[in-house]
């Protein structure tokens, strides 16, 4: 029997951004359902743990402006989740290592900091870098300042406002490199991060880029406990106000009737009805796939049909049985030789063996402290590279998000297996031998990463282009009732900027400025609803949803 339910709002998927908005109105009075596809809520930001021993995160490995006039804690503390949230600084003399052949910096906090480090690096290249980072700096403290402002200008007043902005914030960061006549050795360095956002320099805009960095050099940390923390808190105060997590429940279709969204159609036949619904999932699949092309206008489907993804990853998930020798708490970003252009170029062309590049997170330095992270004495780490997206190179045919049972195909058995031996070796070469003391190893493919998040390209970074140079969608569809959050938005990449999407979707449902107000201390969440947290608190288990928390299967450690 096909059951029927009546909801304020209904929110397709939990990535960060669609826990955000949705715990917001929740909080402001609206009844919520969040449906999610997996088995645990987060998207990007869950954890999964092996051996009941080790405890992977997924997406998190760092995250930016989390000091006291930091974003995130922010729109946490705006639901009344102070404190339930906690942050543990990077290095700060040092945060991101960059390391190429015969050059090594370590990247500290704060821009003027940065450029006198890059310029003791590079002494020949000081004026270059300095008019680099001068117009970076300008670009993200602009867009920052109009982001906590609250205030809707018209094009003329927020011209005015943000010129460099508007002299660069379009153009590509290889624009700005040839303004600033820098050499390819300079540009390596300068753009040596790039796979925070999967794109390279001839594809990225300055905005981008400098939106990223900024958000670093405000300040590196780690969420102790790991990534399931942040999505843990968001559920428990959509829960505590009234709503609704159901994780393994896929939604097949969003429901559009006379030019409005009313519900969401279930895999298993079931409707929900609701007069607003927000997507989580996939811009291009909640376009083409979950609402269908036919309900939008001519000039969004051709974007979405001919728009391109950034840049997936590779990871290996590791775990050794010794400590690492000792290093730095801070992230190695490890280049074969000083040309990020030609690296790049190596992608495009599907040609990364030998790999060019690493990116290595250390869990167990970051969160020493974490019973899950791995046992006394043994090390956790993460190494990732970009890697091609396209399903040729990978020997799948139509992917996971399609129902493709890939995972005993040879073709991608035997890619697979030749990445990771690729990677192991350029790890080695990295850090110094270690596979002897291996006893946990894992591969993630972009593959993989489709069949967790049904992200098209199996990119955790969205979309590179749609349209012109940097547009993105706003939160907002054509389609009345219906909002976009996520990845894929304006609002940028990764954990900060997937919340801060998240908020101004809410902010535009409830017509009023949340982000501005919660940044000077507003509080929405009331935190004597929320629960207590026990001794035996699991956030794995909080994100599976009430009704299913104690459900069976749920891994843990010891």
């Amino acid at each position: 029997m096909v059951k029927q339910e009546e909801w304020d709002a209904i929110v397709v998927g939990s990535g960060m951004g669609g826990l955000v908005c949705a715990a917001y109105l929740a909080v402001s009075g609206r009844r919520v359902l969040v449906l999610e596809q997996h088995d645990v809520a987060g998207g990007n930001s869950h954890v999964f743990r092996r051996r009941r021993a080790y405890e992977f995160d997924v997406g998190v490995h760092y995250l930016g402006d989390c000091g006291p006039d930091g974003v995130l804690p922010a729109i946490f503390s705006g639901l009344g989740l102070d404190g339930r949230v906690t942050y543990r600084e990077m290095d700060r003399g040092g945060f991101d290592r960059i390391t190429l052949p015969g050059l090594t910096v370590d990247v500290p906090v704060g821009w003027e900091a940065y450029t006198g480090r890059l310029t003791r690096a590079l002494p020949g290249e000081a004026e270059g870098l300095a008019r680099f980072t001068g117009i970076c700096a300008a670009v993200a403290g602009e867009t920052r300042s109009m982001l906590l402002s609250g205030s809707e200008l018209s094009v003329a007043d927020l011209m005015a406002r943000t010129p460099v902005s508007a002299q660069w914030g379009r153009r590509t960061l290889g624009e700005l490199f040839d303004h600033c006549g820098l050499s390819p050795r300079a540009r390596t360095v300068l753009a040596a991060q790039s796979p925070n956002y999967g794109m390279g320099p001839r594809q990225a805009t300055v905005a981008t880029h400098a939106a990223v960095t900024d958000h670093y050099l405000r300040g590196a940390y780690y969420p102790e406990g790991g990534g399931q923390v942040l999505a843990a808190a968001l559920v428990e105060a959509l829960e505590a106000h009234g709503g609704q997590l159901r994780t393994k429940s896929r939604v097949e279709r969003i429901l559009v009737e006379d030019g409005r969204a009313t519900g969401v159609g279930m895999k298993d036949g079931d409707v929900h009805r609701a007069p607003l619904v927000v997507s989580n999932a996939d811009y291009s699949r909640t376009v083409l796939d979950l609402v269908g092309e036919e309900h939008f206008g001519r000039r969004v489907v051709s974007r979405t049909r001919r728009a391109e993804m950034a840049l997936p990853l590779a990871t290996l998930y590791i775990a050794l049985d010794t400590e690492l020798p000792e290093r730095p708490n801070a992230n190695l970003w490890w280049y074969r030789d000083a040309d990020i252009e030609g690296y790049y170029e190596q992608l495009a062309q599907e040609r990364i063996n030998p790999v060019p590049f690493l990116f290595v997170s250390f869990a167990s330095l970051k969160d020493p402290d974490a019973r899950a992270v791995c046992p006394p004495g043994h090390s956790n780490f993460q190494v990732m590279t970009l890697c091609p997206p396209s399903y040729d190179y990978w020997g799948v045919r139509e992917g996971p998000a399609a129902g493709e049972r890939y995972r005993r195909n040879q073709g991608y058995q035997e890619r697979k297996a030749e990445l990771t031996e690729a990677m192991l070796g350029a790890a080695e070469e990295a850090l110094g031998p270690f596979r002897r003391h291996i006893v946990h190893l894992e591969t993630a493919t972009p593959i993989t990463h489709e069949r967790y998040t049904l992200a098209t390209g199996g990119t955790p970074y969205g979309l590179a282009r749609w349209g012109g140079p940097g547009s993105r969608p706003d939160t907002r569809t054509t389609i009345e009732g219906l909002h976009v959050v996520g990845t894929n938005t304006r609002y940028g990449t990764g954990i900060t900027g997937s919340a801060v999407g998240g908020m101004a979707c809410a902010a535009q449902i409830l017509d009023r400025g949340l982000l501005a107000e919660v940044h000077r201390g507003a509080r929405f969440g009331d935190p004597d609803l929320l629960p207590v947290r026990d001794a035996d608190w699991d956030p794995l288990a909080v994100s599976r949803g009430a009704g299913r928390r104690g459900a069976r299967g749920l891994a843990r450690i010891g």
